[in-house]
Order: C-alpha cells, then structure tokens, then sequence
C-alpha cells in the first residue's frame, strides 16, 4: 500500500491566491456590513420606525454569518499545514459555507414571522425615513457585492492556469456572497413596498415582499446546503471524475485483464480529488506507479491510494506491495 504526500499540495493550492483574496474580500464585506448594521439600528431607534429596527437586526446576522465565513478561510490556513488534518483544511471553508447557509434559513424564516404580524397587527411606517435607509442599504449591499466579486474573479483567473475537468466554485466564498444578494434582494422589495405604500397607501405590500423575500433567501440557503452537504458527505462517487478513473484504468492501453474492485472518491480540494482503489489484475509487471502516470493525465487526481492483487493463475510470487 503507498500513499503519497499531500502537504505541500494542500498548502500551496488549496489555500491558494484566490483564498486569500477571498478571505479579505469577506473580512471587508464584515465590516462594511456591521457598520451598516448599526446605522440601521441606531436610525431604527432615532426615529421610532419597527422597520428600521427590524432590518438592522436582521442584518446582524448577514454579519455573524459573513464573519464566520472569514473565520473559515483564517482557520483554514492557520492549519493548512496540521498533520492531524490527513487531507487538508479545505473542508472547513466548506464547513463555515454549510453553516452560512443554515444562517440563511433562520433569515429567511424571521422575514415570514415578522411578515405575517405586521399582516395580522398592521403599525405606522415612517416612509420616508425607511426608504432612505434602504436605498443606502442597497448601495451598501452594491459595492459589497463588488468586493466579493472580484474575489470570486480572482479564483477563476487561478483556475484558468490549470487543467481540470471542470469549475468549482468556492462554496464558503459563494455563502458570503448570497448574503449580500439576499439583502440586496430584500432592500430592492423593501423599496418598492414602502414607495407603493408612501404613493398609493398599500400598506399591505410591505409585509407581502417581506415573504416574497422570504421564498427567494430560503430557495438560495437550500441550494446552498444540498452543494456544501454533499461535499461534506464526500457524496462524490457519481462525479465525472469517477468513470475517468475507471476508464483509464480498465480500458487503457495496458489494461489487459485487468478492472477495478473497489474504488472510493472525494474531494479535498477546490476541484481536486483523492481515490482509494484496488485493482484485480493477470499483469504481473503492473505496479501502482505505473497507474499513476495513467491517471497523470487528470490533474484533478491529487492523492491515490492504490492496492493491486494478481489473479492467482497469474501470480508469481505474491500480489504486487501497493
């Protein structure tokens, strides 16, 4: 049985460049969030409007939750090179994306309670000053979505370097980034239903774009928690990446009499792999570097571990150590 070594891999590509400026582009949204948050809360108090109250506390946590994504990425390197992570820190941005995403419901869930009192239990709405605040909100919420997407551009131009079957999107920085549209998202309901309100006297429309918001942050959070899940459930093994594998290996030149008899998947990295296989095999003289350099052609195929048995009319000597 050989396995090789991942460290240095781990550290130079999994918290790679994109990281880094995903990790400063979320620590930014963090605080421009935050501050945001507090005018919000403190205009809420300052000119007695529920709304505005409301709002800055649900901002609150669009901040706790963009903070715990920049939490991720810092963890994630502090530990890049721990040995007691066998593959990597990897996951803990796709930890702190899963949690984003929890965050997200909870939202999601206060928007429809909060929507369906003020149905129930209609209060005065201060117009103008609430239009105000969620224009500014809305701005906020533009250029923080700018920052984040220059990150997420930064991750890209790193993947154009390298050869993979196909893109992933970093999912922690993805969290973040739906945030900030969520709250934009519901900025732009917010004004609509205040100016319908403030012009024609609906008063309804408020709370009715409070659960139209609602559906549209919970559709986005489940998306979100089905990718993050599976990533988390190394649910990998109907991946593209696997039939390569297989096919390499039972269909290549030298593959002769021999195929695959267990084979395990997942992923470790932002579009990488690891593969644990075993293959049953009449070729005496095929070793686990030589299907190495099979698989060489993916590059996604970070780490093997490989384990090759001879059929016994074939064996000489004993199955070949892996």
């Amino acid at each position: 049985m050989h396995t090789d070594n991942l460290s240095d891999w781990m550290h130079d590509h999994v918290f790679d460049a994109g990281s880094h400026a995903a990790e400063r582009g979320t620590r930014m949204v963090m605080w421009i969030t935050a501050a945001m948050m507090v005018v919000e809360i403190v205009a809420g108090w300052w000119f007695n409007s529920m709304a505005l109250l409301a709002d800055g506390w649900h901002m609150s946590s669009h901040a706790l939750a963009i903070g715990l994504s920049a939490f991720a990425y810092a963890a994630a390197r502090k530990y890049a090179r721990d040995p007691r992570f066998a593959f990597g820190t990897w996951k803990i941005e796709i930890l702190g994306g899963f949690a984003s995403a929890i965050f997200l419901l909870g939202v999601a869930v206060l928007m429809i309670v909060g929507s369906v009192e003020r149905i129930l239990a209609p209060a005065p709405i201060h117009y103008f000053e609430a239009i105000v605040v969620a224009c500014l909100g809305l701005v906020v919420n533009v250029v923080c979505a700018l920052i984040l997407g220059r990150a997420h551009d930064h991750h890209h131009h790193g993947d154009e370097h390298g050869h993979h079957h196909d893109h992933h999107d970093d999912l922690n920085l993805r969290s973040a980034y739906l945030h900030v549209i969520a709250d934009a998202a519901t900025s732009v309901l917010a004004i609509v239903a205040l100016a319908g309100g403030w012009i024609y006297g609906w008063s309804w429309l408020d709370p009715l774009m409070g659960i139209v918001g609602a559906i549209l942050v919970a559709n986005w959070a489940r998306g979100l928690l089905a990718e993050t899940g599976k990533v988390l459930l190394d649910r990998e093994m109907d991946h593209p990446v696997v039939a390569e594998i297989r096919e390499v290996v039972e269909t290549g030149p030298e593959a002769g009499g021999t195929r695959i008899t267990d084979l395990h998947v997942w992923r470790v990295g932002k579009g990488a792999y690891s593969c644990a296989l075993s293959v049953l095999t009449h070729d005496p003289a095929l070793t686990p570097a030589r299907i190495r350099e099979l698989l060489a052609v993916h590059e996604e195929i970070v780490h093997t571990t490989i384990e090759i048995q001879l059929c016994p009319e074939a064996a000489i000597g004993g199955a070949n150590p892996a």
